[in-house]
């Protein structure tokens, strides 16, 4: 089976990556559309400078920054509040924003029931 070829509303990549900043806002989900019509800040216009002239190492602190078509193939490491997190831009992610994909908060894992644990707790299975 064929893979099926990738489209944003109708349109293929080659088409989207040819459309200007204001013709891809009109395509956009209203929350990103509107990040787009108030204008790119510095940082913003900073990352994707550096993403058209393909820089291997781009980290950023923008998570608010609307993936692009232009953006697509890129390698873009995200800052999650202590770490760079590295993310393969994809087709699918466009419209989305970056801090969607470089999770801030890590998963509770417990373990056994501590010290003045109740009488209840101490009946749960330890490894």
């Amino acid at each position: 089976m064929a893979k099926k070829e990738f489209t944003y509303r109708g349109k293929r990549l080659e088409e989207l990556q040819a459309l200007t900043l204001a013709e891809i806002g009109q395509m956009l989900p209203s929350r990103a559309r509107r990040s787009l019509k108030r204008g790119l800040r510095h940082e913003q216009k900073v990352v994707l400078e550096k993403v058209g002239a393909k820089d291997p190492d781009i980290r950023t602190h923008c998570r608010d920054l609307v993936v692009l078509p232009a953006m697509v193939g890129a390698t873009i490491k995200i800052h999650t509040g202590k770490e760079f997190f590295p993310v393969q831009i994809q087709p699918e992610m466009i419209g989305h924003f970056l801090g969607e994909f470089a999770l801030t908060r890590k998963g509770v894992t417990h373990s056994a029931p501590g010290l003045g644990a109740t009488k209840s707790s101490s009946n749960v299975a330890v490894k």
